[in-house]
């Protein structure tokens, strides 16, 4: 299927303003841009409370966002945000983490990670598994008295995507903290640019092929160590034992492929997996709101695959 309209003149629009590639910026002009669609995006609803809270990971202190939808929150959701381990921060996707909050009625918890290059690879793993661990170890604190026995989910998208499954199987593998689904929304999940997805013409949107180089190089510059589990899952030898999986690829994506062989890599181990893919949609468009209307539709698909859980564990 084509790009749709929405995609084809959102990216047509980029093009009239000149907008360079991610792979010419620095990475703080490529921040910058980043930042500048929040514009586009615009706000979120407003939440029952907002937290602030600083977290130890390691040697570092990072911040997690706590968005609180109302006074009884059914589930907790810690939020790894994409943008290629480099660029992307609580405040870009603060209007996306509101949606799925209100929508979903749990508290999402976005995790402010280290950025390559000035921390590259392993810290946003450090920093997302610690913020998992404090999350999980904090419940009460975040959603109130009930929040001890809420089911908790580990989401992202892109490179956040690639952060959430590190981390599901990190909790999988040590048993802690048990996670009731993760969702991984377009991730990136092995180092290979030769596959077709990332060969296509017709992927080369918002990420192109040179774009995730760029981004690779920027955050583990040893193309030796991508190959460890912690960097690429899809080449993880064991994944057995890991919660359910919501796995949301873009068709017109270079990430498209390996978003649907760690679907299939995941089944393989017995874990249970629903793929779904958006025709027509580009690399991104998960988050940029009002511009892609499709966003609307994925984040309404994400938000009913939680509500079943929840659904499931109140009984």
């Amino acid at each position: 299927m084509a790009l749709d309209t929405a995609s084809t003149q959102f990216l047509q629009q980029l093009a009239d303003q000149g907008t360079p590639p991610f792979h010419s910026m620095t990475p703080t002009d490529a921040r910058a841009f980043f930042a500048g669609l929040r514009e586009i995006i615009g706000e979120g609803p407003d939440m029952n409370r907002v937290g602030e809270h600083p977290i130890v990971s390691n040697d570092a202190t990072i911040t997690v966002r706590t968005l609180v939808p109302s006074d009884k929150p059914e589930g907790i959701i810690v939020y790894l945000h994409g943008g290629g381990w480099v660029v992307g921060a609580l405040d870009d996707y603060d209007t996306l983490a509101r949606f799925m909050a209100a929508e979903s009625n749990c508290v999402v918890a976005m995790v402010d990670y280290r950025l390559a290059p000035e921390y590259p690879y392993p810290a946003a793993v450090e920093d997302a598994w610690a913020a998992l661990q404090w999350v999980a170890s904090n419940r009460s604190l975040i959603a109130g008295e009930s929040g001890i026995g809420l089911p908790l989910f580990v989401a992202g998208d892109s490179a956040g995507g690639n952060l959430a499954a590190v981390v599901a199987r990190k909790a999988g593998a040590s048993g802690r903290p048990e996670l009731a689904k993760q969702i991984l929304i377009y991730p990136v999940t092995q180092p290979n640019f030769s596959t077709a997805g990332y060969l296509a013409p017709e992927n080369q949107g918002l990420l192109s092929r040179e774009d995730m180089i760029y981004f690779w190089n920027h955050y583990i510059p040893d193309s030796t160590k991508r190959r460890e589990p912690d960097a690429s899952p899809l080449l993880a030898e064991d994944l057995k034992g890991l919660a359910p999986a919501t796995v949301l690829i873009a068709e017109h994506d270079v990430l498209s492929d390996e978003g649907a062989a760690y679907a299939e890599h995941l089944k393989s181990f017995g874990v249970p997996v629903t793929l779904r893919r958006f025709h027509g949609q580009i690399h991104g468009f998960f988050s940029i709101l009002n511009a892609l209307p499709e966003s609307k539709t994925a984040r309404q698909f994400v938000v009913d695959e939680i509500r079943r859980v929840i659904a499931k564990t109140s009984v």
